[in-house]
């Protein structure tokens, strides 16, 4: 695939995520990862659009960790480098507390920078709150 084509398709996967997420207000379903984390509707449209079911993985793979799964309520960053492909995510207890940080090695996550929240042991966006 081209670079242009590349472009071209992740400009129309962000601009499909963007206006998903728009309309999260609320879940009518939740979700079940294999670990045992919930998630919502949009958590789950997320993981469908952007093929990123892995930053599930990622999320629910913390949750073992008892210093983070203690944490009532978590927020997850990602921020991508588009022009390498790159990224990180980080947790924080939703002040300054980090809780974990993570380098992904490669991504093609549409948007530059996305978070969610952990709640009580669901994942949700932040408009899902």
């Amino acid at each position: 695939m081209s670079t242009t084509t590349e472009k071209r398709t992740q400009a129309l996967k962000r601009k499909e995520l963007i206006g998903a997420m728009s309309q999260c207000y609320g879940s009518i379903n939740i979700y079940k990862h294999w670990t045992g984390l919930k998630y919502t509707d949009g958590i789950h449209a997320v993981a469908e659009i952007a093929q990123a079911y892995w930053l599930l993985d990622i999320v629910a793979s913390y949750q073992v960790k008892k210093s983070i799964r203690q944490e009532d309520f978590q927020v997850w960053s990602l921020t991508v480098d588009h022009e390498q492909g790159t990224g990180v995510i980080v947790c924080t207890d939703g002040n300054s507390k980090k809780l974990a940080k993570q380098k992904i090695h490669y991504t093609d996550f549409p948007l530059e920078e996305w978070s969610c929240y952990v709640i009580d042991g669901i994942m949700l966006l932040p408009s899902e709150y």
